[in-house]
């Protein structure tokens, strides 16, 4: 299929050379891009004008619990620290099945697309006892959407009579685990360039997690030529577990368990000290940065601008919406930038620095970024828009793509992937967002009265 996005005013690339083009145009052939510039279009029957929008590479979102959009604003956790939040809601995420995986896929997916997401990966931890295929059933919500989809099969070995925080219905048996690893890969990971669908391993935490379990997946990663992924070093809390339970502070322990290493990357990293980054940067692990989960859960501030001197690869990430209460994309862009002006001043991010980790930071972390994260000819059309015509753009327009970090973007206003468009005029595309609201509703209040 072939399509032409005409008159563009202003798109922002992300390639190496960070180029800007305007009054520009993108030619898209089978979900490629294949040329991009300023005159002489190639003829194409197919076309979309975007005389008023500024055009950006899709967004990508390196770390997510899809299932947690059916506990936002639980009102008895709403100004709980991280481990007591968690001792709460496991009780109440041990009864999800896979009606309530599915819908509440689709309802945290089709709100991360509206806000710019065209790739997303999620760790899904949490399999009850007699319940299965929870993976597979996010897997054909992602389907639906029509997102670009990495999950990472996550898993918790540590209970709470063992030392952990889960309660025994939520932990699983390590056997049982690799079984599953190797159904889901062979089922379903598709290792290609342009690839819409990759498994990736998830030991949970230090926490829930036991040193064996989390050894075993290093071996895994290296069998399968995976990505692993875990929370590291998000509370003091975890930092003062991972003391007495291993004599370590969380990448120390890290490295000691063949964790530091160039297929890993770590949500959160909020305590770390100058030798972990060291350690970060001389393994070329990757971050998934959470900012406002890190601020709702009172976590702290993450060294970022300190990693992204050191060019650690850095993605930003919305979280779980149990942690954050919103799956809004643009939202966590914003507050990573002023976030660490708080913390390092008024120059210490551009938006363009932020937009970077949105974009080709995201793809580097999730390495995808041979063929996501800019808008160059032989890169996927990933392809997001917003009209400059807004209200919150109004008297903003010096600089449009930075307008969309700095003003009130709202939503985007057009999304491709993978060459199909799925977003137009800010809605999406053949689908009835009020049923999924209606039965997210439902599925959420039998959860939170079980």
């Amino acid at each position: 299929m072939k399509m032409l996005l005409k008159n563009i005013n202003h798109i922002e690339t992300m390639n190496e050379e960070r180029e800007i083009i305007k009054k520009g145009y993108i030619y898209v052939e089978d979900g490629i891009i294949k040329n991009v510039g300023t005159d002489n279009p190639p003829p194409c029957d197919n076309s979309y004008d975007m005389q008023d929008y500024v055009v950006l590479p899709g967004f990508v979102n390196t770390h997510h619990h899809l299932y947690q959009s059916l506990f936002r604003n639980v009102k008895e956790v709403t100004s709980s620290k991280l481990f007591d939040w968690l001792v709460y809601l496991y009780e109440k995420w041990k009864n999800i099945d896979n009606e309530a995986v599915y819908i509440s896929a689709l309802t945290a997916l089709y709100e991360m697309m509206l806000t710019g997401v065209t790739t997303s990966t999620d760790m899904l931890y949490l399999h009850p006892k007699g319940r299965e295929n929870f993976i597979d059933s996010e897997i054909d919500a992602a389907l639906r959407t029509g997102i670009r989809f990495h999950p990472a099969r996550g898993f918790m070995t540590l209970s709470k009579k063992d030392g952990g925080l889960p309660p025994d219905s939520v932990v699983q048996k390590m056997d049982d685990i690799l079984e599953d690893i190797d159904r889901l890969i062979n089922k379903y990971h598709d290792p290609k360039k342009y690839s819409m669908l990759r498994i990736a391993i998830a030991p949970c935490s230090p926490f829930s997690v036991t040193k064996e379990s989390m050894e075993e997946t290093v071996d895994l990663s290296n069998k399968y030529g995976v990505l692993l992924h875990t929370h590291l070093a998000e509370t003091r809390d975890e930092e003062e577990f991972c003391i007495q339970k291993f004599g370590k502070r969380p990448v120390d322990y890290m490295e000691e368990i063949g964790w530091l290493n160039d297929k890993a990357w770590f949500a959160h990293l909020v305590w770390l000290s100058e030798s972990d980054i060291d350690k970060l940067k001389k393994n070329d692990c990757g971050m998934a940065h959470c900012p406002l989960s890190n601020m709702r859960l009172g976590s702290g501030i993450a060294p970022v601008k300190n990693m992204y001197d050191k060019k650690i690869r850095i993605g930003i990430a919305v979280d779980g919406s149990a942690s954050n209460d919103s799956g809004n994309f643009i939202q966590e862009i914003r507050t990573t930038l002023m976030l660490q002006r708080v913390k390092n001043g008024a120059d210490a991010l551009t938006p363009r620095d932020v937009l970077y980790m949105a974009t080709m930071g995201g793809a580097k972390v999730l390495r995808m970024d041979d063929y996501i994260g800019s808008i160059e000819p032989g890169k996927s059309a990933d392809i997001i828009g917003l009209k400059m015509d807004k209200l919150g753009f109004a008297g903003g327009l010096s600089d449009p793509a930075t307008a969309v970090v700095m003003c009130d973007a709202g939503r985007v206003d057009f999304s491709m992937i993978n060459g199909k468009i799925r977003i137009k005029d800010s809605k999406i595309v053949n689908e009835n967002i009020d049923k999924i609201i209606e039965k997210q509703n439902s599925i959420s209040e039998r959860l939170l009265n079980s």
